[in-house]
């Protein structure tokens, strides 16, 4: 009976101990592929930014010879009133977020419809609104201050053809930012690319099925298109909120700021900060009041998804 039960108990562990070992050369071999990933997140994202978290707690200058550290101060600086520029800036940011979140999700939605139809020249349209999203940022900006120019420019040429007020676009204190809002909105091949994919995984039959009780394109967009689209329109919101908070180019490009700081951007201001007055200290500080903004919208979107974000098979 010993015999038995020790040759039983041995038959049992060598199963356990194969396994045991296919899943540590399983582990060890998933590690070795993945170590570039993990090695360049550790090296280019973790290790900078646990570095500007301690800068943010100095008084680091490049032209200083000594860097003290000043704890809160910085933050202390920021949030008690005394940088008027930080409020300003972050003011502008919210407002062009505000602005341009809506206008890129519901343009492209729609175009990513239209594109989405069996019409003739389909793929020569996906094309042309793809396009623009490729083209460098320096050369499409260059071609908006040109078409935005208040005396020579192509738009207040067109409105003065169709006998219609004119604007200042990128000069006038009212008008900068709904005028950069617009010149972003050249660049949103992408994200129809993203509502394309999402819309291609919607199944024709439930369309049909809409056909067969008498119902139009409305009762299509509400049943069926918006519903089925709620995982591509949450991860499209997210990625353009993101996006929109870190705008610059177009500032840096089309407005260097003006006027009057009207365009200050929070992105461009913590450039200018860093790399114009030399206080990486300070800009470090701004870099992560952006970072937690960025994450408190993030989350929140993620913790309100659950109620407007559907996925296919899951039960209501």
């Amino acid at each position: 009976m010993e015999i038995s039960a020790k040759t039983g108990q041995s038959a049992k562990t060598a199963p356990q101990k194969k396994s045991s070992i296919r899943e540590r050369r399983a582990l060890f071999y998933g590690l070795l592929f993945t170590s570039p990933a993990i090695l360049g997140f550790i090296i280019y994202t973790l290790g900078p930014m646990i570095a500007s978290f301690y800068l943010s707690l100095t008084d680091y200058n490049v032209f200083k010879d000594k860097t003290s550290f000043i704890g809160l101060d910085n933050y202390i600086k920021l949030f008690s009133g005394e940088d008027e520029l930080f409020y300003k800036s972050l003011g502008t940011t919210f407002y062009f977020v505000v602005l341009r979140v809506p206008a890129v999700i519901i343009i492209s939605f729609f175009l990513a419809i239209l594109l989405n139809m069996n019409l003739k020249g389909r793929s020569l349209f996906r094309t042309i609104i793809y396009l623009p999203s490729i083209v460098p940022a320096v050369a499409s900006s260059m071609i908006w201050m040109w078409l935005m120019n208040p005396d020579l420019g192509l738009l207040n040429t067109a409105l003065n053809w169709l006998h219609l007020p004119t604007s200042n676009w990128l000069f006038g204190e009212g008008s900068v930012i709904p005028s950069i809002v617009l010149t972003t909105l050249w660049g949103i091949g992408g994200t129809v690319i993203i509502f394309l994919a999402g819309l291609s995984g919607v199944p024709k039959s439930y369309y049909e099925a809409i056909d067969v009780d008498g119902g139009g394109w409305y009762s299509k967009l509400r049943h069926i298109t918006v519903p089925m689209l709620t995982p591509t329109i949450f991860f499209n919101t997210i990625m353009t909120i993101i996006g929109s908070f870190q705008v610059f180019s177009e500032a840096y490009i089309l407005t260097q700021g003006g006027p009057n700081d009207r365009s200050l951007f929070f992105v461009f201001y913590l450039w200018r900060t860093a790399f114009r007055d030399t206080e990486m200290g300070y800009a470090s500080a701004l870099a992560w009041v952006l970072f937690i903004i960025i994450m408190i919208f993030t989350v929140f979107i993620f913790k309100t998804s659950k109620s407007w974000v559907h996925y296919e098979g899951e039960r209501q």
